[in-house]
């Protein structure tokens, strides 16, 4: 997939993303996959990582999504990672998003900046 304006050279890869939709998990094994790879992508420096949690498929928030959030605001209250935002708030009129940019400035050019995307988080380290 392309974002609108790029051309095939100027997609970003600079965000690493974790999926934990992936072979249809239970919310359980989707939060040890979060937990590992979390871990294992701050150890490489990264600044910050896109999950891909879904968003159920009701459309009103799933299992994953819902365990997710609140595994990352555990990791936000114990300083594993430093900030997060929602996806649905990934944007120039968030507050989240601004201050996740301000540490991170090229998640602007990532493709979900904008669109109000209820199956991501993104998670800024320290």
């Amino acid at each position: 997939m392309r974002a609108a304006g790029y051309a095939p050279n100027d997609i970003i890869t600079y965000m690493k993303t974790i999926n934990l939709e992936a072979g249809m998990p239970t919310a359980q094994a989707a939060m040890n996959t979060l937990n590992n790879r979390l871990y294992a992508e701050r150890a490489t420096g990264a600044r910050c990582v896109k999950i891909i949690h879904g968003y159920g498929s009701t459309g009103k928030g799933g299992a994953i999504k819902a365990a997710c959030r609140q595994k990352l605001n555990e990791y936000m209250r114990r300083g594993v990672i430093k900030d997060m935002c929602a996806g649905e708030d990934l944007g120039p009129f968030s507050e989240d998003a601004r201050r996740i940019a301000a540490a991170c400035p090229e998640i602007r050019r990532d493709i979900d900046w904008g669109l109000e995307n209820n199956g991501i988080t993104i998670v800024l380290f320290k």
